[in-house]
């Protein structure tokens, strides 16, 4: 972990201690620190005090008033970029739109009256449950314009999980689409949102996206058309002044146990935080295309495809298909095409996207980047590497990044705006100033370099969520008990002898194998460092003597085929990468790992599915198959196992 890579010939690399004085001055006075950030936004009225800390609960920019919309749009409209692009939208079967700063103006303003003709007013709940579109930001946008705060339900789940967010956050009205696209199929989501709505009386409206054009119902007096509903309303709407404190948005996320926790975010404190993270991590330039490939129904899409570039009034792609459909080639063609800068994906799409090989970026002009970034989960050194050479051509620095749902943007990254250190492959480098991280052990107590441990967040900061919606107990015991007086986001870490931060995936995806604890992102660091690896999910299963054991799920690269060899090869590659206690006591090989659509290997299905175990809710995985590959492989391999050797 010590070696450090350095930057592109072409870029400056910083002194790490002058970075890090940097950072302590912003530790130092914070108050004044994000005194200045803030001024860089519209208020409509000052605040009076800039931070209100009744641990845990924190309040930002007391006394202040000031509009979201208002922030992202009518300075903008005001101003030259009134006909600048703001969103550049491919649907997967290749047709295309462009969306300036003026027409997004425009079609907010009009849902936002629309919005009022249904009677929906300030502190109104609004659900939005969308394929990705352009109507998705101008949705959310008309919403912020008002004063009502968006839930946003990502278009994969089921109608159960749909009615658990709609009756939480008693949404009065639902914004849908008849349908969406994914991998030339088409998927219903009225149809989705009409089955939720039989179980959620609060709400008395559906504005329905015509998309695939795919029949649907309409319940007369409840359901419109978007295009309808845009008509009806005016060019105009004022923006309503809120609070600072008010919720923009509240975004669920799932809990190891029990409901999905309403991550409720302000108005004031988020559109500093998501201002300052968008400068800071990305340095944007006016002429930059910039893409951030998340879906907008997790908080990437909301922070850093909507609010943040459009604070900064930049150009964005909006890509509603796959990432690799109808060819493997999809993202590099688009990087080509529209002349992309910025780039910023998860690891697993990487990953992915590495298992083609090196032929398909190559096929591509990529010149045009300028900037690479990675969220979601800790990027293993291989995948950067490939990401580095291939992709920017060794000519790109990687920003990778970590943060949360609840911490509302980018907390530890490197920081090109204000200065770049050396890079280490597979580090996120240091916390973004006024970011008080740490890592502990588990009495809370500061860790020397080179220990694992807790990571931990020592002071508030404007971005952070203000409670779980509805459930302030829930939000002390599930974020702030574990360590008294701190925040804990559940994530392991540690801090190497250059002080850089190394996180090491989540403290509740760990084994405990013969009495040693092991992360599993460790082993499946160890996998897919191997040349013949693409992706590994790894898992614990019960076993009598050990108390665990390790079983791991690979795909590999398209030039390689599975073979008993091959297996006991990964098992050595692991013993000498990490050491005799986490090899795997099986290795199953499939083509396809449960993900969710975000990306993210469900680990736990894979639990399930080699520990013999009910595998649960799903509705959140991109391909169901992926499921069934697991159980493919384990059977095939018991099969095997179960032949007389002398028939093998």
């Amino acid at each position: 972990m010590s070696d450090i890579f350095g930057l592109p010939s072409n870029e400056k690399v910083w002194p790490v201690r002058r970075y890090l004085d940097l950072h302590k001055e912003s530790l130092e006075d914070p108050a004044g620190f994000w005194d200045i950030q803030a001024r860089r936004l519209l208020w409509r009225k000052g605040w009076t005090q800039t931070l209100k800390w009744d641990p845990p609960f924190a309040r930002w920019f007391v006394g202040g008033e000031l509009n979201a919309s208002e922030n992202t749009l009518d300075r903008h409209v005001a101003s030259w970029r009134k006909n600048k692009v703001a969103y550049l939208w491919e649907g997967e079967s290749g047709e295309k739109r462009t969306v300036t700063y003026q027409d997004l103006f425009q079609i907010t303003n009009r849902f936002a009256s629309a919005l009022q003709r249904l009677e929906v007013r300030k502190g109104d709940a609004v659900a939005i449950y969308l394929p990705l579109v352009p109507e998705f930001p101008a949705a959310m946008l008309a919403c912020a314009r008002i004063g009502a705060p968006f839930t946003v339900v990502f278009s994969g789940f089921s109608s159960k999980s749909l009615a658990e967010r709609i009756q939480d956050c008693g949404a009065k009205v639902v914004v849908t689409a008849d349908g969406g696209f994914r991998r030339g199929k088409t998927l219903p989501l009225k149809a989705v949102v009409d089955e939720a709505l039989e179980s959620t009386p609060s709400v008395r409206h559906m504005i329905v996206v015509r998309r695939t054009g795919q029949k649907v119902s309409m319940k007369t007096g409840r359901d419109q058309w978007w295009d309808d509903a845009l008509r009806k309303g005016s060019s105009y709407v004022e923006p309503v002044p809120v609070e600072a404190s008010h919720i923009l948005y509240i975004l669920y996320t799932s809990g190891t146990t029990g409901k999905p926790k309403g991550v409720a975010h302000s108005t004031g404190g988020y559109l500093v935080h998501a201002l300052s993270t968008q400068d800071w991590v990305f340095d944007p330039k006016d002429d930059d295309v910039y893409w951030c490939t998340a879906d907008i129904g997790w908080v990437t899409g909301h922070t850093y495809i909507v609010f943040g570039p459009l604070l900064h009034g930049l150009t964005s792609v909006m890509y509603e298909g796959a990432l690799d459909y109808p060819q493997p080639d999809r993202w590099w063609q688009i990087i080509e095409n529209y002349g992309i800068t910025v780039l910023y994906t998860a690891p697993t799409a990487i990953r992915s996207l590495m298992r083609h090989g090196e032929e398909y970026p190559r096929d591509h002009n990529l010149r045009s980047l300028r900037l690479l970034g990675t969220v979601g989960e800790p990027i293993n050194p291989a995948a950067w590497y490939w990401y580095f050479n291939e992709i920017g051509q060794g000519r790109c620095p990687i920003v990778d990044t970590w943060w949360q749902t609840e911490t509302g943007g980018i907390m530890i990254s490197p920081s090109p705006k204000l200065g770049l250190v050396a890079l280490k492959p597979g580090s996120a480098t240091f916390p973004l100033p006024g970011i008080d991280a740490e890592v502990v052990d588990e009495k809370g107590e500061s860790l020397p370099p080179g220990q694992k441990g807790f990571l931990v967040i020592r002071k508030p900061w404007p971005g952070m969520f203000l409670t779980l919606y509805k459930d302030n107990e829930r939000y002390k015991q599930v974020y702030w008990s574990r360590f008294p007086g701190v925040y804990y986001p559940g994530d392991y870490a540690l801090r190497d002898q250059e002080g850089y931060f190394w996180l090491l995936g989540r403290a509740d995806e760990v084994m405990k194998v013969a009495g040693h604890r092991l992360g599993t992102i460790e082993v499946e660091d160890a996998l897919v460092s191997h040349l013949s690896v693409a992706e590994a999910a790894v898992a614990g299963r019960p076993d009598p003597v050990r108390g665990e054991a390790i079983v791991a799920f690979v795909t590999l690269k398209s030039s390689t085929r599975p073979s008993k060899e091959l297996e006991e090869e990964l098992r050595q590659h692991v013993k000498k990468t990490v050491g005799p206690i986490a090899v795997p006591d099986r290795i199953y090989f499939a083509s396809l790992l449960p993900k969710t659509r975000s990306g993210k290997i469900m680990r736990r299905v894979i639990k399930a599915v080699a520990s013999g175990d009910d595998i649960g809710d799903i509705t959140t995985l991109e391909d169901g198959a992926s499921v069934e590959e697991v159980k493919s492989a384990i059977e095939m391999l018991r099969e095997a196992e179960r032949r007389p050797k002398n028939n093998r």
